[in-house]
């Protein structure tokens, strides 16, 4: 497939030292691990099309992995996603993650096919690779950001939150390339895959790292384990409490309306922080996005951390004492009332609705 001309552009752009002009073009780093692809990898290649659409360029996907069925599968995805242009590194050092050999692979395709942007995911392998990659690239990379669009000068402008959460800034990496970015799960939608969309481009690269060049060695594999089943990062339906609750007992008003709706439920991280819920249930910057189809917020301020972690979410009901709570600010609805009278009145109502009969969910 043919390069995308970006008519036009040159003369809004920044001008950029010499040896960065040639970079172009949108990646999105495809997380695969155990012949699976993180779906924040598909999420990143939704946004990365939109970029690429307003600079005019090509969106391009990067599989690294090793030669089995899970990167192929993988890779006829990426087409089905919206990439142009696929770049491919198999090698049997890449079947488990370890930052040494995935690093040399992604700094080793970035200097040879040199993009403007280079999106990953924030998660615990993105974060890892991200800050590897940039530091060996000597880029600047902005970590966790929650929005993501192309500026008057045509360079990437990435708003993350700063100061604890109380403010959100747009970070520039006007003079360096490629722009990096991680973006957390669930923060941008999920785009529809189209399954007829003809294949692009394919790009190999040979890694050309023995495995007895690599220093760390994977002797077991583990898979993570948590206390719960939680899902609250993919749920349809969410319910989340905050202090405004009062205590710990009170979440069981929390719990049993979850149940009810078929959804999970979560808190505020000041719940967390008071020992009330586990911090698998914290909703927020320093825990869970979330973009259900239906999000409650019961006795939650609204801070910017909350904020970020639940703005995507298709309805919003904010239910809070105080008319001035900063909640009610982005809230589709909202509802000034005590959280411990709403809460039952709401459980009842659509347990009858629905038909169902209320049960309190435990902790295991």
């Amino acid at each position: 497939m043919s390069e995308t001309p970006a008519a036009g552009r040159a003369g809004m752009r920044k001008e950029l030292p010499e040896h960065f002009r040639d970079y172009r073009n949108v990646w999105v780093f495809i997380e695969l691990e155990r012949g699976q692809v993180h779906p924040v990898s598909w999420e990143l290649m939704g946004e990365g099309r939109k970029l690429a659409d307003r600079l005019g360029v090509q969106l391009a996907a990067v599989v690294l992995g090793p030669k089995d069925e899970g990167t192929r599968t993988a890779i006829r995805q990426t087409w089905a996603y919206g990439a142009d242009i696929c770049y491919i590194c198999k090698d049997a050092v890449l079947t488990d993650y370890r930052n040494e050999p995935y690093t040399q692979a992604l700094t080793g395709l970035v200097n040879a096919y040199k993009p403007e942007i280079l999106l990953l995911g924030a998660t615990t392998l993105g974060r890892d690779l991200a800050g590897s990659v940039a530091t060996t690239l000597k880029t600047g990379l902005t970590a966790d950001a929650t929005e993501l669009a192309i500026d008057d000068e045509m360079s990437l402008a990435a708003t993350r939150p700063t100061f604890g959460g109380t403010l959100l800034c747009t970070i520039h990496t006007l003079n360096f390339r490629p722009q990096m970015a991680t973006v957390r799960p669930r923060v941008m939608a999920m785009p529809h895959p189209d399954m007829t969309r003809p294949a692009g481009r394919s790009v190999w690269y040979t890694l050309g790292v023995a495995e007895a060049d690599v220093i760390t060695k994977v002797l077991e594999f583990v898979a993570d384990a948590t206390t719960n089943e939680v899902n609250l990062a993919y749920a349809d339906i969410v319910v989340a409490g905050g202090m405004g609750l009062q205590n710990a007992a009170n979440f069981r008003l929390v719990r049993d309306l979850a149940a009810v709706l078929g959804g999970e439920y979560g808190c505020s991280r000041p719940v967390v922080q008071k020992g009330w819920l586990p911090a698998e249930r914290q909703i927020g910057q320093t825990g869970k996005t979330i973009r259900p189809r239906l999000y409650i917020a019961a006795g939650i301020s609204g801070a910017i951390q909350h904020r970020v972690g639940v703005e995507g979410a298709d309805l919003i009901i904010a239910i809070n004492t105080d008319p001035q709570a900063r909640i009610f600010d982005f809230a589709h609805l909202g509802v000034v009332a005590d959280a411990l009278q709403i809460l039952p009145a709401l459980t009842e109502a659509f347990a009858r609705r629905l038909g169902r009969e209320t049960r309190i969910l435990e902790e295991a």
